[in-house]
């Protein structure tokens, strides 16, 4: 499994960014990450400012939102969709769609329990919990 670092993931999205920006090819996981980016308009703002953005911390107790964790899910949750991985994934996907209505509000929908999964394995130093993940994808509305 790939883990990149705080800032490897950070470079990823302001390189993706500036690429799509100067017209230059994307490749490989650029372009999923640049239909995400173009899905959250809000950051543009963050990925148009590497220097200031680069090292900003966020604080969630504080209301913030992480831009970077938050892109960072959406690039997760499409892999996942793309393999099927857990195995189950895309048919808990495409029933909770069914149930949103609208892919974006469903995605979101799924960000929520896997933000939670991944929370839930650092905090108790565990593995993921596929079947907790697909249980609480099958529970999202």
């Amino acid at each position: 499994m790939f883990e990149p670092s705080r800032a490897q993931a950070r470079e990823f999205f302001f390189e993706t960014w500036r690429k799509y920006r100067a017209g230059e090819p994307l490749a490989g996981a650029e372009t999923i990450a640049l239909d995400v980016i173009l899905q959250h308009p809000e950051y543009h703002r963050v990925l148009d400012d590497p220097e200031r953005s680069r090292e900003r911390d966020y604080f969630p107790e504080a209301g913030e939102t992480n831009p970077f964790l938050h892109l960072s899910l959406h690039l997760a949750l499409e892999e996942q969709l793309s393999i099927d991985q857990p195995r189950g994934i895309a048919k808990r996907f495409a029933a909770l769609l069914a149930r949103s209505g609208e892919r974006h509000a469903a995605l979101h929908a799924a960000l929520e329990c896997l933000a939670e999964m991944v929370w839930r394995a650092q905090r108790d130093g565990a593995p993921f919990d596929a079947a907790a993940y697909l249980d609480c994808l099958a529970r999202s509305r």
